[in-house]
Parts: structure tokens; sequence; C-alpha cells
């Protein structure tokens, strides 16, 4: 069965501020989380323009993150097939992704989004249909929530105190209890996740267990960007643009030293 969860995550930003926050942050986390065989291989990173999106820049990766599957999904299938694919398209304010496994080739995982400068009650941004609003699940997410559990452990948390955290660039800080509805300016990440994994006997614990990873990755992705806004407030886009490419080929570089050792070895 298809699930639909909608993730609302409001920042202590405009939504033109944002835009550079995201890329700074992916770019960031993606050189955090390469090493040895593991991490992110960019295929493509180009600028496209369709009917639907409009204008933007469209990606292609390759996520290896085989060690940070539970011990479960380990089990139904060998380690090198836990891979993930993932084409985005970026024509901010909306974005799209769509993330494949080939080894489950049924499994689908579509990520819609959405920005607004508002504080997260906007009800329907993604123009959901009566039937699928009937099965949606909302959920807001507080960058400034120090909840833990297992999701947020493998993906890894930063250990910054927002109620203790002010920015010297901006004076944007502490999150206090109720920020999200004090703070000027706030926008906020509407995340559309639909995902669908039709496996009698295990597809609905994938489902579950994905959804539980995409909620981790989504709060501890925005805490970084808060955390990280003295490094990229006042950049351009441009610059950003620029930055990207290097690290895009760095993360290539990082893989295939990385394979070239691991065939000297054996």
């Amino acid at each position: 069965m298809v699930q639909i969860s909608e993730f609302r995550i409001v920042m202590p930003f405009s939504v033109e501020e944002y835009q550079v926050a995201q890329m700074y942050m992916v770019m960031k986390m993606q050189q955090q989380n390469t090493a040895g065989s593991e991490g992110v291989e960019v295929l493509e990173n180009r600028p496209f323009e369709d009917d639907e999106l409009g204008k933007g820049q469209y990606t292609s990766k390759i996520y290896r993150l085989q060690s940070k599957a539970p011990t479960w999904l380990t089990k139904l299938a060998p380690t090198d097939a836990l891979v993930m694919q993932e084409e985005a398209w970026n024509a901010y304010p909306r974005c799209k992704s769509v993330i494949r496994c080939p080894y489950f080739t049924r499994f689908l995982l579509t990520i819609e989004t959405i920005h607004k400068a508002d504080n997260g009650h906007a009800e329907n941004v993604h123009g959901l249909s009566k039937e699928q609003l009937s099965v949606r699940q909302v959920e807001m997410l507080d960058i400034a929530s120090d909840a833990n559990d297992y999701w947020s452990y493998i993906i890894g948390r930063s250990g910054i105190d927002f109620s203790q955290f002010q920015s010297e660039m901006t004076g944007r800080g502490p999150l206090l209890e109720g920020w999200q509805d004090q703070c000027n300016p706030v926008m906020t990440a509407y995340k559309l996740v639909t995902i669908d994994a039709p496996y009698w006997g295990f597809g609905r614990r994938l489902e579950n267990a994905l959804l539980a990873g995409e909620r981790a990755l989504f709060l501890q992705s925005h805490r970084n960007c808060f955390a990280w806004i003295d490094e990229w407030f006042g950049l351009s886009i441009e610059v950003m643009r620029e930055l990207e490419q290097q690290s895009d080929s760095s993360l290539n570089q990082k893989l295939v030293a990385s394979s070239e050792e691991d065939e000297l070895v054996t």
C-alpha cells in the first residue's frame, strides 16, 4: 500500500536565503558522508527545463550507504545491492526527487518539496486530491528538538543546543519554545513523501524504515542549515554553483581512489 507523508520544516530564513543554505548543506553533508567505498557519486549536474517544473537544475546521483541500512534489511539483500539511485529536479522554490533501488525493482520513493514564506500552516500546498488527503499523514519537524532515535543516531546528529545558539553574522537565535510563531524572517519546506514497496512479507516494514530514515535526514539536514548559517550567509547562487561543481568532482575522485585501493588489495 502506498504511504503518503507530509513533513513541514519551519526555518528562520527567507525563501531566498534558504536556497543558498540548502545548496551549501547538501554539498557539505555529501562530503562528510563520502569516505572509503561509501558515499555519494554525482553522475550528472546540469540545467534543465520542462513543462511541469519549468527551469532549474537536474542531478543524478548514486548513494552507496550500505553500512547505514538496518540489520534486518541486510539479511534480505546482498550488501552491494543496497545502493540507491536518485534523480532530482530543483526548480526552486519547487523541487522533486525520485529514488529507486536497482535490487528492489518495484520500490519507488518520491519527494516533492514546495518552499513558502510562512510558518507551516498551509493545508494543501501540493494540491492533493480528496483521496490523497484522506491518507496523508502530516508531521511538523522542529529543528530545535533534541529528540533522538535509531535513525538520528545512524545518520548523525549535531550536538548544538539551539536554545543557546545565536548566529554571529545575523543575530538569529536562540530558538526558544514557540519560536516558529515569533521569528522574522520565516519560511517552511513542505516535503511530500510518497513511498511504495509492493513486496509481500516485508514491504510495509521497508516503507516504514525508509520513512523514518527520511524523517531523521530532513531533521538533521535542516538543523545543519541553521547551524552553518555563518558559513553560507551572504554567498550568491553563482558562487554556490561553482563550489558545487568543485565538490562533485572531489566526491567522485574520492570514490575512484577508494575503488583503486580495493583492487590493489585484492
